[in-house]
């Protein structure tokens, strides 16, 4: 099974950039199921529901947020009505929306998506991330109840990320990092079978800081005094994400490695799909 994970959405150059090109990647590579991040779509703080809608007639089976995703205060109302909108599973109990859920891929394979938030110089501090997993795992095993299962983890800390990698490793098909908005170079698949990285890169405008047009938070780390508020960077976009083979039959990774279509970063599709 192929697998295409986008990283973080950010402004009006990320979300397009992801609508104009997902479907011919779809086609083209001939994927079965997409997980997006959308978190940062809103101008680069949270998502609304015709973006969210956008996102998913382009390709996406399954939109992932993380700590911004009630910026847009609409999200508190349509987070409940979306099957394929995910929130952090380890919100307390009463939050809107679901954070985990199974879905059908192009090829009949049942995938479970899990939303997942680190604690580790995060904000909300959530509920205990390793204990949400493993409550998640409990109900719905892999090769059981799901042909595959895959985790966004969306941490700050590489440390946290990791460690949480190790936790489900065998149990999961794919723990990826979402958050920091920079690709990691450390795609593997982990000694149970389970492929990783601790991030997918954001997918928007890299002549930023993190997708903001860099001039303000520079003044910031400089004055330590605001000048005015972060925008998203408008320029032309990057994609950056992961692809990963599953294998039928055990649903654990063959194969992973990165994707990257844009300006600026090193242009590269899994070479396993070209």
């Amino acid at each position: 099974m192929r697998l295409l994970f986008l990283g973080d959405m950010v402004g009006k150059t990320g979300r397009t950039a992801v609508w104009e090109k997902l479907p011919g990647l779809v086609f083209d590579l001939k994927l079965d199921f997409v997980v997006v991040n959308g978190e940062n779509a809103a101008g680069g703080f949270g998502i609304t529901e015709d973006i969210f809608l956008e996102t998913i007639n382009a390709g996406a089976d399954v939109v992932t947020t993380g700590n911004h995703v009630w910026d847009q205060k609409e999200a508190v109302s349509f987070a409940g009505r979306h099957e394929q909108f995910l929130r952090p599973a380890n919100y307390p109990a009463g939050t809107p929306g679901r954070g985990s859920g199974i879905y059908y891929a192009r090829n009949g394979a049942r995938i479970l998506v899990a939303n997942i938030m680190g604690r580790v110089f995060m904000h909300p501090e959530l509920d205990d991330p390793f204990k949400s997993a493993e409550a998640i795992l409990a109900a719905c095993p892999l090769k059981e109840q799901a042909d595959a299962i895959v985790f966004d983890f969306h941490a700050e800390a590489t440390s946290e990320k990791q460690c949480f990698g190790h936790f489900v490793d065998g149990r999961a098909s794919l723990v990826v990092g979402t958050h920091t908005h920079v690709p990691t170079a450390d795609c593997q698949i982990l000694n149970g079978g389970t492929a990783y990285m601790s991030d997918a890169g954001m997918c928007g405008d890299y002549d930023s800081s993190l997708g903001m047009e860099k001039e303000e938070p520079l003044n910031r780390f400089i004055s330590k005094m605001p000048k005015g508020r972060f925008e998203a960077a408008s320029g032309p976009a990057t994609i950056c994400g992961l692809g990963v083979e599953i294998s039928d039959r055990s649903g654990l990774a063959e194969k992973i490695a990165p994707l990257r279509i844009g300006p600026r970063l090193a242009e590269t599709i899994p070479s396993f799909w070209a």
